[in-house]
């Protein structure tokens, strides 16, 4: 890897007008690169720092996954299982077709279909359940309860027929207390944070806010302009929710033990295993055939990649002419941070920024990042 080509790179982006970044590489349980510069304060006054909070939203899918197929590993719960059978709300769903009529859906909600967005759920804050049950509960609305609410709104097509990026992990969330017997939360910190390591990630509840917190910037398209907005998580429903699709504050340094975890084989550096390498396997194969494929690419952008347990996954380098192999890993965040991980190298890329809707992220910074770090040995 040419490392000062890298930090070429991530000057580039601040100099751009991105505020700050943080990158961390990782490579057979070695940091063998960091560089971190900006500041995150609108007055500029304040440098970005190595224990740098930032709101991870979509970045908490990867350790939902992680946490479910632990489950689907100790044979506790299979991608194949209904999900009625762990939440009996979600036993008789209804699907809305596009002429408007509502019937019972065509097949079952599978867990399979939850963790490769094929669910039929989508991203809809506002659904009369989820305002109903706050209505109702306000902050002590739970995990269990809110996604109870989510299917009192039919479905927007049969589940494994379409992919639509959705609510659905945070039904997963919910699936995974039900079978651990203890709160989405704790089951992350017994069993990813506290055995890989991970001493700065909580849930973004608005009562936990920490002064590391980054300040969050939004982007506003039209006037190609970076701003400053509240540091607030919106998909964290309620003070008693765990949103497992959006919900945690993390570090860099945190990301970066995770994705170096799931690039050596499921071990982490300091010894403990929380996955099997055949797990991360099946983590990282394709679940999207036909319509499904296509709506990553129409919906997202995502050309040359698949998706698999919650991760996307590139198939295609040549179709994008990426110097990056085919089978490297990972996900992003609604502010702009990503991970990256490829079991073959041993190696593994965290990078953190906080910026809402600013769109090169996705298609200019994450792919250049991509290429850079794992485009060569």
């Amino acid at each position: 890897m040419d490392f000062d080509k890298i930090k070429e790179y991530l000057n580039s982006v601040v100099e751009s007008g991105v505020p700050s970044v943080d990158c961390i590489i990782m490579q057979d349980h070695k940091q063998v690169f960091r560089y971190m510069t900006g500041c995150t304060d609108h007055e500029r006054t304040k440098e970005v720092k190595e224990d740098q909070l930032y709101l991870m939203f979509s970045m908490t899918k990867v350790q939902t996954m992680t946490a479910v197929m632990q489950l689907v590993e100790q044979g506790k719960i299979s991608l194949e299982d209904e999900i009625g059978n762990y939440l009996p709300a979600y036993k008789n769903i209804m699907v809305k077709s596009a002429d408007g009529e509502v019937k019972p859906a065509a097949t079952s909600l599978k867990l399979k279909h939850l963790v490769s967005m094929q669910s039929g759920l989508d991203y809809d804050l506002s659904r009369p359940g989820i305002l109903r049950v706050l209505r109702e509960k306000g902050a002590k609305a739970g995990t269990q309860e809110l996604v109870n609410s989510f299917v009192e709104s039919p479905l927007k097509f049969n589940p494994g027929t379409h992919f639509e990026y959705s609510l659905s992990h945070d039904v997963v969330a919910a699936v995974i207390e039900v079978v651990s017997g203890i709160s989405f939360g704790e089951y992350l910190k017994k069993n990813i944070w506290e055995p890989v390591g991970m001493n700065s990630t909580y849930f973004a509840k608005p009562m936990n806010y920490d002064k590391n917190l980054a300040e969050q910037y939004e982007y506003d398209g039209e006037k190609n302009l970076i701003k400053p907005m509240e540091p607030s998580c919106c998909y964290q429903l309620s003070e008693s929710y765990e949103s497992g699709g959006a919900g945690l504050i993390s570090c860099t340094e945190d990301y970066a033990k995770l994705g170096d975890t799931l690039a050596n084989g499921g071990v982490a550096a300091n010894g403990n295993r929380i996955l099997k390498a055949e797990t991360i396997e099946i983590i990282r194969t394709n679940l999207l055939e036909g319509d499904s494929l296509d709506e990553i690419v129409k919906n997202m952008g995502r050309l040359g990649y698949g998706y698999g347990c919650g991760m996307q996954i590139l198939m295609k380098p040549e179709l994008i002419g990426s110097p990056a192999p085919a089978g490297i890993f990972g996900w992003d965040g609604a502010a702009g941070s990503c991970v990256i991980m490829c079991p073959e190298q041993k190696k593994a890329l965290a990078f953190s920024m906080h910026v809402r809707g600013y769109g090169p992220a996705y298609g200019v910074i994450h792919p250049m990042l991509r290429d850079l770090v794992f485009g060569e040995e």
